[in-house]
Parts: C-alpha cells; sequence; structure tokens
C-alpha cells in the first residue's frame, strides 16, 4: 500500500529535459494542452525549472545542462531516439490531440486506434524526440474506460 499523500492533484510528477526549453513550453501547451504552472528562467535565457499543468497532473522541465543532475539525463537523439519512460496523457478527444499533433510535425510512431482495452490513443515523438502516449482510456474511471 503506497504511503503517499491522499490529494487530487498528482504525487508522481515527470521530469524532461529539453535543449530548447522554451519552444518545447509553447508546443506542449499549444499541442497537448498544457498550461503554464510556473517558469524560471536563468540569467543565461535557459529554464532551470518549469511546471507545466494537464487536468491534476503535471510535468516538470529544463534545458539541457551539464551539472550534477545533468549529466545523468540523455535526450532521445543522443540514444538512437529512445526512450526509457513514456508519459501518458488521458484526454477527452484524442482525435483533435492527434491531428494537432501532425499539424505541429510530430512524429506518430502508434497511429491513432482503438485499444483492446478500452479509449482511443496513439503515439507520437515531440521535436526533440520524446515520446508521449495520448489517449482517452482513464484508468481512474469506472470499469477503467
Amino acid at each position: 500500500m503506497a504511503d503517499g499523500p491522499k490529494d487530487t492533484r498528482a504525487t508522481v510528477i515527470p521530469g524532461l529535459r529539453y535543449r530548447d526549453a522554451k519552444s518545447a513550453i509553447g508546443w506542449l501547451c499549444e499541442v497537448f494542452g498544457f498550461a503554464q504552472h510556473a517558469v524560471y528562467e536563468g540569467a543565461d535565457g535557459s529554464v532551470t525549472h518549469a511546471a507545466l499543468s494537464f487536468g491534476n497532473g503535471m510535468v516538470m522541465l529544463g534545458s539541457v545542462v551539464d551539472n550534477e543532475y545533468g549529466r545523468n539525463i540523455c535526450q532521445p537523439a543522443d540514444i538512437g531516439e529512445k526512450e526509457t519512460q513514456a508519459p501518458y496523457l488521458v484526454v477527452a478527444d484524442a482525435d483533435a490531440v492527434y491531428s494537432r499533433a501532425q499539424a505541429a510535425g510530430f512524429e506518430i510512431v502508434v497511429d491513432i486506434k482503438d485499444e483492446d482495452y478500452g479509449g482511443r490513443g496513439f503515439s507520437c515523438r515531440d521535436p526533440e524526440g520524446h515520446l508521449w502516449n495520448v489517449g482517452t482510456y482513464d484508468p481512474w474511471a469506472p470499469g477503467g474506460s
């Protein structure tokens, strides 16, 4: 049994790094529907920390930097366009998000389809190669759909 906080807000928040974090914030908000919760810039114009909200969830991101933490993170382009994790976004209309992702030039890696376990979704890579899963499947909904 998990001992985490009992709250309506997400208690697991993915963290990502981007070479052009300012642009990433723009297209994550435009394509997926994230909202800027907080964005902090460094003196050099880099993004030292950003928190983008999505429903009751969130992602945190920042610019790629060569520091103690940054040396433990690889960008997809550095490792053959692979990922070791991929956020899943629960959306009301996967087809609408799919259209926006295509229009923004995101690479569709799994085409939109109805899933055997319920819901409709797809997987795509954002312009810096991060893998995102998007769909209407809601594991919290009664019956998991």
